[in-house]
Order: structure tokens, then C-alpha cells, then sequence
């Protein structure tokens, strides 16, 4: 168990944490949500010990091993890397290189003796003899190969070291694990993997993450961070989102009667109760939520930006796009070839590939950012197209406008500064904040920029090349709602999966070898056996 009391973080005048009094308990996983600068990071690094509460204290139940997973992706770069993941059971770990160090010594003593075997006695307790075929399993479920067990861990990509140190901290199944965004620069197949795992994981987890499906698939229990306090409610990610938003509705609706406000309630917690046997943390969440008090429902604090592109200036008719044999090289690699599609009105495409360079290479083919390729492509004489690219640098870079200017020369008729005003306002810049200089933007806040210049273009063809990248939980649940209520076409690459399940409603992967051409859901593609066979031949001749 973790103790929090009377926690209080204080950095100047600017208050974190304020009086925290929480309990996490084993079996548990907690997923730890808040707008970006809220302290969710922050939170987990005063539970490791790396950072001080200005007051208040963490406690532990006594003998709990704790493993953190590290953000320093260098901290082990002259270490071997099956020798890295070994290292994340610290006291097997020191008393396997004491052991080691003792049979070594030339002048072996009774006393080394006693001690050597004190220490087999103990590495033995610990499963210390199955370390290596343990750690070798872990790296392999996490898509790092044999052939690089005993490099060292410099000499991977960062992709790689990312799940190095994933091993490392899921290793030797410790009681408390702390987890910020394990998901980065994972396929979606080692996400499935981890998910099976830490749903069926009894030890206590806390997770900080920007993925709603991997929210939604390992928590039990929801640690929301706002306006400087910590509350736990019981569910995942998708029931606390869609409770709080039913609480602030009803909070809205003052004249509703009391039992119909109930009676709502009840039938909302009924029906998740229900889904919950689809979640493969079935059983106990079901029964948490049978439990859960209509008090612990309130409505959040938390603003949602405003992202509508409803406003379409004209209506595309139906010649929308025409791909034919597209195909792209860079640097002697193939990364697609032979692609071949139409586009059809209100499509919504998710574009794949295992190569990030092939999706954002196709983009910039369509968005004439890139004319060296085979093939040809046409798009309708009614298309208005709008994109957001992978890197928004360019529309940044060496610009020292304030926000209303930068957003002002983008807009194609009214120019007035409260009509542009409008604009931002939706994307939460309220105030004095218009008139922050968009060279110094967040990644987040520049996104948000670029969410207003595509409103205002009112296209009838939208794409996005990782549109997410950035952006907190409030944001991307707003850019998922205005992608579904988008009444044109799109064309989109994203990682995140509830985002590619709930807006698509056709996949198109490109591969050095072909394509794949679905008309189906995200789920029923990476499900379905024929697309798998299909990525293996394709694949298998590229």
C-alpha cells in the first residue's frame, strides 16, 4: 500500500499539490490524468524519492520493491543490454555482482566462503538463477530481438532503448510500479502486449499517459489532478470523462428533480457496469463499479478547446482523390510503391505504415511539399484541402507575431481582431494570452494554433499526419469529437487507437511491397487474419 498525507507541493508562489490525503492499494492500477503542467509527472517522481514534498509525507507498506520507468535514456548506454533489464531489481542485481566479485578474488577466504553462500541462499529466494531467461523473455515480448541482447545499449535506436527500459522496470514483477507514458514509440502489438499484462498484473501501478485505450484497458481507478488537489475515482478513463460531463450537464440542468438526476446516474453506472465484461480488467472493475456512490460523480473543472470544422465553405462534390501507383523512395529505401485508390465522399481513412517516414512521406506528396515521385495522384475541382503536417515548424519558425497577427494571416475573409479573437478563444487562449509571441508556443499551444488556422480555412477535405503529438488528454478528446462530427472527408495518421476506432471507417496501409485496402473499423483490421496474412506477403516481398 502507498500512503499519502497532507501532501503540498510549492514552487514559489505556484502551488502543485495542496493537503493530498490518498491511499493506493494492491491489485490497483491508477491512471494519473491532468492538463499538461498539472504535476502528473511530478506526482510520481515524489513517490519514487526523486523529488521533495515542501510538506506532508509518502509512505510504503514495509518490504514493497518499487520499480520506476526511466526517462533518462542514456543513464545506461555502456551497460549490455540484457545486463540493463537485469538491473531493474536492484537487490538481485547487487548481490548478483557481490557473488560474482567474491569468485573472482585470487586469495578466496573461509569468510568469503560463508558470505558466497549467504548470497546464493538469498539469489536463489529472489528466482536470481531464471534472471536471464526472464529478462531475455521480457525484451523479447517487447520486440527487441536476440541478436540484441548483448549489444550495448548506446548502440540501439531510441525506439529500442524506450522498451529496454520498459523491461527494466517491469522486470522481476515489482509490488509498486510507476509507468509515465509507456506507450511512446511502441507498435500497436507490444501496446496489446503490455496491456495483457498490466491488466492481469496484482501489484499496485500508477500510469500517466495520453493514450485513452491503453487508459481505458488497464485502470481501475482515475487520479484527477485539478486546481491543486488529487481525487480518485473509481473506473477508467472513458467512465470518468463521460461522468464528470453527465455531472456538469446535470449541474446545468438546476430545475431537473432530484430522482430523475438519480435515476440518470444509476442507468449510466448500470450501463458501464455492463460494458465492463468486454475489458480485460473485467471482474474487478465491474465490481468497483457496482459499488461506486452517485457521490464520488462531480463535474470536472477541466476545459475542452473548441475544435469544430463544421463550417465548410464550399460542398466537395464527388470526384474527391484519384492515387494511382504512387510511390516514393528516400535514400534507397522503398518506402511504399504501387499504391493505387480512389477516394470516396465522407470517407474516413486511416493511412498506416510500420515506417513513420512512409505516412508522413504520402502527406507531403499530396500537400505539394514533396515532388520527387512516381505515380500520379488528382484531386476533385471541388476539393478544399487543409492539413496539419507531422512538423509545424515551418509555420513558426522566425516569426515573431503575436498570436491574433499569426492567426490573422491565415484567415481568408474577415480579419476583424474579436473575429480572430473568436478563434482562439475556442482553443482556450483567453485574455492577455492572444498576445503571446508565437515563437515561445508549447508543442501543445502551437497545435492549438494550428487546430484554429484549419478551422478558418472551412475545407471540405481535412488530413492530419499525428495529430495527437503534444497535446494533452483535454485536447485530443476535442480533436477526436471534431474529426467524428466532421460532416467532409479525411485523410489521417494517429497512434492513438481509441482516436484511428473511432473516426475511421476505412484503413489503407502502405507498404514498400503494396498496399492494404479495408473497408472496416481500426479493431476489426488489426483482428482480422486476413490482414495479417496479407502484411506477412507483403512484407515478406518488399
Amino acid at each position: 500500500m502507498i500512503t499519502v498525507s497532507n501532501l503540498s507541493l510549492r514552487y514559489g508562489k505556484r502551488t502543485l499539490f495542496e493537503d493530498v490525503n490518498l491511499k493506493f492499494t494492491q491489485g490497483n492500477c491508477y491512471g494519473i490524468i491532468g492538463a499538461n503542467g498539472a504535476g502528473k509527472s511530478t506526482f510520481l517522481k515524489i513517490l519514487s524519492g526523486d523529488i521533495d514534498p515542501t510538506s506532508g509525507s509518502v509512505s510504503f507498506t514495509p518490504g514493497e520493491r518499487m520499480a520506476v520507468l526511466s526517462q533518462n535514456h542514456y543513464a545506461f548506454d555502456d551497460f549490455p543490454v540484457l545486463e540493463t533489464v537485469m538491473m531493474g531489481h536492484k537487490e538481485m542485481y547487487a548481490i548478483m555482482k557481490e557473488k560474482d566479485a567474491i569468485y573472482l578474488k585470487e586469495d578466496f577466504s573461509d569468510a568469503d566462503g560463508e558470505r558466497a553462500g549467504e548470497l546464493e541462499n538469498l539469489f536463489a529466494e529472489m528466482d536470481g538463477w531464471n534472471a536471464e531467461s526472464n529478462a531475455a523473455t521480457l525484451l523479447s515480448n517487447l520486440g527487441i530481438k536476440e541478436e540484441f541482447h548483448y549489444q550495448l545499449v548506446k548502440d540501439l535506436d531510441n525506439t529500442q532503448k524506450v522498451r529496454v527500459l520498459l523491461a527494466q522496470a517491469l522486470f522481476g514483477k515489482p509490488d509498486i510500479l510507476l509507468l509515465d507514458e509507456p506507450t511512446n514509440d511502441l507498435d500497436i502489438h507490444t501496446i496489446s502486449w503490455l496491456e495483457d499484462f498490466l491488466a492481469s498484473y496484482e501489484a499496485i501501478v500508477l500510469v500517466v499517459s495520453h493514450d485513452r485505450h491503453f487508459l481505458d484497458t488497464v485502470c481501475t481507478h482515475v487520479v484527477d489532478i485539478d486546481f491543486g488537489k488529487m481525487t480518485i475515482y473509481t473506473g477508467n478513463y472513458t467512465f470518468w470523462y463521460e461522468s464528470s460531463q453527465l455531472a456538469l450537464k446535470q449541474r446545468a440542468e438546476q430545475n431537473k428533480k432530484a430522482e430523475d438526476k438519480v435515476k440518470e446516474l444509476q442507468e449510466f453506472i448500470r450501463r458501464f457496469s455492463a460494458n465492463a465484461s468486454k475489458s480485460k480488467q473485467a471482474t474487478s472493475r465491474k465490481k468497483a463499479l457496482d459499488k461506486i456512490n452517485l457521490d464520488e460523480i462531480q463535474p470536472s473543472n477541466r476545459k475542452y478547446p473548441g475544435i469544430i470544422f463544421n463550417n465548410q465553405g464550399r460542398e466537395a462534390g464527388d470526384q474527391i482523390l484519384t492515387v494511382e501507383n504512387l510511390g516514393k523512395t528516400l535514400n534507397g529505401e522503398v518506402l511504399f510503391n504501387n499504391i493505387t485508390f480512389t477516394v470516396n465522399k465522407g470517407d474516413k481513412i486511416s493511412i498506416l505504415s510500420q515506417n513513420s517516414l512512409a505516412t508522413t512521406a504520402f502527406y507531403n506528396i499530396l500537400t505539394g511539399r514533396d515532388t520527387d515521385f512516381t505515380g500520379t495522384f488528382k484531386w476533385g475541382v471541388t476539393i478544399n484541402a487543409a492539413d496539419i503536417p507531422n512538423d509545424s515548424s515551418e509555420y513558426f519558425e522566425g516569426k515573431n507575431d503575436n498570436l491574433i497577427d499569426w492567426l490573422r494571416e491565415y484567415s481568408p475573409g474577415e480579419k476583424d481582431d474579436q473575429f480572430i479573437r473568436g478563434f482562439l478563444g475556442r482553443m482556450l487562449f483567453s485574455g492577455e494570452e492572444v498576445m503571446k509571441k508565437c515563437s515561445v508556443l508549447s508543442g501543445g499551444e502551437k497545435m492549438r494554433c494550428m487546430f484554429s488556422r484549419m478551422m478558418l480555412q472551412q475545407a471540405n477535405l481535412l488530413m492530419f499526419d499525428e495529430p495527437t503529438n503534444h497535446l494533452d488528454l483535454e485536447s485530443i478528446t476535442a480533436l477526436n469529437n471534431g474529426m467524428k462530427d466532421f460532416r467532409g472527408t479525411i485523410l489521417f495518421t494517429s497512434r492513438d487507437h481509441e482516436l484511428v476506432e473511432t473516426v475511421a471507417n476505412r484503413i489503407i496501409e502502405l507498404t514498400p511491397g503494396g498496399y492494404i485496402d479495408k473497408l472496416m473499423t481500426y479493431d476489426e483490421y488489426i483482428n482480422s487474419p486476413v490482414v495479417q496474412k496479407q502484411q506477412e506477403e507483403l512484407y515478406a516481398t518488399a
